[in-house]
């Protein structure tokens, strides 16, 4: 054997393990980037904050669409899973509750995946997740409905404009006040039943947090 041959198996490897790398650096890269500034980042900053080149992130990905099921892959995991428990709860309310309460978390904390399950994305990118989500509420909705809970006339849309209202207010305010969406989520839930709700409100904001978010909402991009 010649010591060509008998290294052409090493190199093999070796160049196997680079691209996994390359691979794991852009995904992580694009997880980051998505979560913080949702799904309009571009590939070349993805390839830059992962530290590769973008022709690498084309090598290892076919298109965008591609990295962003990669990228998105745990997090739609896990609103499978919110789904499942909620969907278990003995009364429709408190899963209803659960669910709309820790969807709003993972959307605030990652605005990619709060582009995919609000922004019409869901039959790209994750359809079976978003699809499991939406069949819960309905069917949490319809039982509350069924059991008195629920006021007449709320519908699956008025969910996700809430969610779309809550989740933008958190963008604007976690500088100023981190989790105060918790306090609006909870107003408008109450919105939704058939009875005045009793749940404490969380802490308010002084005078001046609120013009400082009113500030904030007002200078955002449209």
């Amino acid at each position: 054997m010649t010591p060509a041959s008998t290294d052409e198996p090493a190199r093999s490897g070796a160049l196997r393990r680079d691209a996994e790398r390359n691979r794991d650096r852009i995904v992580h890269a694009a997880q980051e980037l998505f979560a913080e500034r949702g799904l309009a980042v571009g590939l070349n900053e993805v390839a830059h904050h992962a530290g590769v080149g973008v022709g690498t992130v084309y090598r290892r990905f076919a298109d965008k669409d591609e990295l962003i099921h990669a990228a998105l892959e745990e997090p739609l995991a896990k609103l499978s899973q919110v789904a499942q428990h909620a969907g278990e709860a003995e009364r429709a309310w408190d899963g209803l509750s659960l669910l709309l309460g820790r969807i709003t978390e993972l959307l605030v904390d990652n605005l990619g995946l709060r582009d995919v399950a609000l922004g019409g994305g869901a039959w790209q990118f994750g359809s079976t997740a978003i699809e499991r989500v939406a069949q819960t509420m309905k069917d949490l909705l319809d039982r509350a409905a069924a059991e008195g809970d629920l006021r007449d006339g709320v519908v699956g849309d008025d969910v996700v404009m809430i969610l779309w209202l809550v989740t933008d207010l958190a963008q604007h305010s976690v500088q100023v006040h981190p989790g105060l969406y918790r306090r609006y989520l909870e107003i408008m839930l109450d919105g939704l039943r058939a009875s005045p709700g009793r749940t404490p409100l969380v802490e308010h904001l002084t005078e001046q947090q609120t013009q400082a978010i009113c500030r904030r909402w007002a200078v955002a991009p449209g």
